[in-house]
């Protein structure tokens, strides 16, 4: 006679086995049950995320700006799921203190994924979607190979890509209210 089925394991199984990983591997719960691990991004991807970084630090509460917390790589948890980010943000409006605590359950008022060969298909195929099924207003997918920003507004849970920006243009893109200039974001295209 067989053994039963094993039962999936807890979110709390789970984060605990994330908690004991080597220093270099993150882990996500992108589907009850299941625990998903990645290695650090290459250098485009590293690239992108610092540019991304500068060009919102007027706004980063966390920097003496204003307007927003703005995180990198924070672990935040969707009811039994847990995402990282690349960058997620909270309007200080509606959270004035960013708590100190992992993962993050306050849901955030933005996240941005920065594709890597890797990522990609789980970054627009399952967190894009939980992203706005959750209720996050905004998201953005950066592609660093191709130079090129979507930004997704959240309408009735679904993601609704509302705009693009590519290669050198200079724009404000929603939810943020400043100019970015996207030609430092990416590494030149090897010939």
């Amino acid at each position: 006679m067989a053994d039963p089925a094993r039962p999936p394991k807890s979110f709390e199984e789970l984060y605990e086995e994330i908690r004991q990983l080597p220093e270099g591997l993150t882990g996500e719960i992108l589907e009850p049950g299941v625990l998903r691990t990645m290695s650090r991004p290459g250098k485009r991807h590293r690239r992108a995320a610092r540019a991304h970084l500068d060009a919102l630090s007027g706004l980063d509460a966390n920097l003496r700006g204003t307007g927003w917390w703005i995180e990198s790589e924070a672990e935040i948890r969707f009811s039994d799921r847990l995402a990282v980010p690349e960058l997620s943000g909270w309007r200080v409006e509606r959270v004035p203190e960013l708590p100190d605590e992992d993962p993050i359950t306050i849901l955030p008022d933005w996240c941005c994924e920065i594709l890597s060969r890797s990522t990609a298909r789980d970054d627009k195929r399952i967190k894009l979607p939980l992203y706005a099924h959750s209720g996050a207003p905004w998201s953005w997918i950066v592609d660093p190979d191709l130079h090129f920003v979507e930004v997704y507004q959240t309408i009735n849970g679904l993601p609704a890509l509302l705009v693009t920006a590519q290669e050198d243009e200079r724009r404000a893109l929603p939810p943020f209210e400043i100019e970015i200039e996207f030609a430092r974001w990416w590494l030149p295209t090897s010939a």
